[in-house]
């Protein structure tokens, strides 16, 4: 049976580099789970691989949309399912990494079948979400499914949308269409988390930040600017430097919010990871340990 070897861990740990060795120590490629990095015009403010390092290893669904483009991670679970059966004949291990945990459990356990929303009842709700915001439309979840609305983050704008948007356009409740279900798959699944203690990663994540400004992420959140009300780029990075460019930040302050908003991303993320028992958790300068626990469960190549 083929294996799918899954690398993950939060923003800034060092999935990047050490995904490039392992896929080229079992001579396979990537597959990107990452969110944002699927836009082509994101590269510096998603981390983006860079052109050396596609050219060390194939990668897919790296660069693949435009922003306007809708997504999902319902999309995603479909295109990474017709994926794999022919990345497997060429490759008896394929490397699944990033930090998008959404996308990570759409393969490891399949996404429940939810319609895809029209886009008439899309441009609806983001309509009212504009005219009226977030705390009236988290009102009327509360009245149309108050058993989501208990459970979900109702800071989350993007899912208090989508539960609205299924409501109305099926007439059920969001949660009837939730059996959380793990689907079966016809692969073997090795999951290795990197961690770092907080103060090393907060410390990373804050180097990186400043780094991406010295790459041009302002010249690239510039670039974007008049595509801001699009959900590609409701995104750490591009929605603080949106408001610099608005005028109402300075671009000092913008910058530590860009820190702070990646630092309690890495959180969720570490949360979120944390509730999965398979996971094998390593410091990434552990690569010694990490390659043997890897040789020693990984088909022989």
């Amino acid at each position: 049976m083929p294996s799918l070897l899954v690398l993950i861990g939060p923003t800034g740990v060092g999935k990047t580099e050490l995904s490039l060795r392992l896929a080229e120590r079992y001579h396979t490629c990537i597959v990107s789970a990452d969110s944002r990095q699927l836009y082509a015009d994101l590269k510096i403010g998603t981390a983006a691989p860079t052109p050396e390092q596609l050219a060390r290893v194939e990668h897919h669904l790296v660069g693949t949309l435009q922003l306007a483009d809708y997504y999902s991670a319902a999309r995603y679970e479909e295109e990474v399912m017709n994926l794999l059966p022919g990345l497997f004949v060429k490759h008896p291990v394929v490397l699944l990494t990033g930090g998008s945990m959404m996308y990570v459990d759409a393969v490891c356990k399949g996404i429940d079948d939810i319609p895809t929303v029209d886009d008439e009842t899309r441009r609806f709700l983001l309509q009212r979400y504009e005219e009226e915001g977030l705390e009236r439309l988290c009102a009327e979840l509360k009245l149309l499914d108050p058993e989501y609305y208990v459970e979900v983050d109702l800071r989350n704008s993007k899912r208090v949308i989508h539960a609205l948007e299924i409501c109305y356009m099926t007439g059920k409740t969001y949660t009837s269409f939730r059996t959380r279900q793990v689907k079966e798959r016809p692969f073997r699944m090795v999951k290795v988390g990197l961690t770092r203690d907080r103060e090393e990663l907060y410390c990373r994540i804050n180097l990186r930040v400043d780094q991406m400004m010295a790459d041009g992420l302002l010249e690239e959140a510039r670039r974007v600017y008049p595509y801001r009300a699009l959900n590609s780029l409701n995104t750490v990075g591009y929605k603080e430097l949106f408001k610099y460019l608005d005028g109402e930040w300075t671009l000092d302050f913008a910058v530590e919010k860009i820190k702070q908003n990646s630092r309690i991303y890495s959180r969720k993320q570490m949360t979120w990871f944390k509730r999965d028992a398979d996971i094998r958790w390593f410091h990434p300068e552990q690569e010694a340990e990490i390659t043997a626990y890897l040789d020693s469960v990984l088909p022989q190549i």
